[in-house]
């Protein structure tokens, strides 16, 4: 019963015996306990060092039992004091492990706060994908900015969808418009449907994006160089938002098939978001880049649509859309 306060079974015996027989000895102690006497000796010196015991001030070689409630107490001090040295050498231990995992970062950093997992270059984005594609259990949503594929990513791409669809995994991926006069990637996007992915389009999106199983995404640290690094996220705020925002765009997305018929004012929905990024004050570069169309294309889409407002510039264009309705007035 003493061994949580340090005490061994054995000394735990003789001492119980010395309270209750004091004038017993080494001989007794063992036909008592049934211990042997080496065992009853080496008892009594650990009880000893424990200062459980004090030699007998009546019988001169005898020792006697400290009362239980000074030895219990005696028990005590010193396991806090066992206690108080491994504390200490804990938050030596832990502070050891501190400066390891500081200098380790110094040499490869690769979280930058809770929840943020740094990735810098192609090769470390490609590996950690990898990884978490094969841990992906129910669903891997994408936001696929940046228009066309090429014929290498999606020779890659194919058998790692057929895999995840294989084991059962609900695909949802967001393209942009632009990939529907790309053959080879409207091609490709056309065979993930019929293995079961459901894929639709927008013409423009805010990143590119992967959300894996609403416990982690992936995205690049900048839009403009998406190989130069990425981070994944796994902050329980952070995906709520971003699922939010994956729901939300998917919600307004259309499905893959013939393109939508234009609105009432005759815009599609291409059309629209080029009126809104030149109402914005965009260049024909910045609204190539953001729908994944070339500058050539863009420039057309802007000319059209300044042509067809009557506008001289950008600027009236966009407030002649706005007296027509077809934007917002801010």
């Amino acid at each position: 019963m003493l061994t949580m306060l340090g005490l061994d079974t054995a000394s735990e015996a003789v001492y119980r015996i010395l309270l209750a027989h004091p004038q017993h000895g080494v001989s007794a102690i063992g036909t008592a306990t049934g211990l042997p006497e080496d065992d009853v000796r080496t008892a009594l010196d650990t009880l000893s060092e424990l200062a459980l015991t004090r030699p007998s001030h009546e019988d001169d070689g005898q020792l006697r039992a400290v009362p239980p409630e000074l030895g219990m107490e005696i028990l005590l001090a010193r396991q806090q004091a066992e206690l108080a040295a491994q504390q200490q050498r804990l938050e030596a231990s832990r502070a050891t492990a501190a400066q390891l995992i500081a200098e380790y970062a110094d040499l490869r950093p690769r979280a930058a706060s809770p929840g943020v997992e740094q990735l810098v270059g192609l090769d470390q984005i490609r590996d950690r994908l990898a990884t978490l594609t094969r841990e992906v259990t129910t669903e891997v949503m994408t936001f696929a900015a940046g228009g066309a594929h090429t014929q290498r990513g999606i020779d890659a791409a194919r058998p790692l969808d057929q895999q995840l669809l294989g084991r059962g995994v609900k695909i949802r991926t967001v393209y942009q418009d632009s990939v529907r006069n790309h053959p080879p990637t409207i091609g490709y996007v056309e065979w993930l449907t019929t293995q079961g992915a459901e894929v639709r389009t927008v013409p423009t999106l805010p990143t590119r994006m992967i959300v894996i199983d609403h416990r982690r995404a992936v995205i690049p640290v900048s839009s403009d160089d998406t190989a130069a690094g990425a981070v994944v996220l796994t902050g329980q705020g952070t995906l709520t938002a971003l699922c939010a925002l994956f729901d939300s765009v998917w919600a307004g997305a259309q499905p893959l098939g013939p393109p939508p018929a234009p609105a009432d004012n005759g815009l599609t929905a291409q059309s629209m978001a080029v009126l809104t990024l030149l109402a914005e004050g965009h260049t024909d570069e910045s609204i190539a880049k953001r729908l994944a169309v070339s500058p050539r294309t863009a420039r057309r889409l802007a000319t059209d649509l300044i042509e067809r407002l009557g506008a001289r510039s950008r600027f009236q264009a966009g407030v002649k859309a706005v007296q027509r309705h077809w934007l917002p007035a801010e």
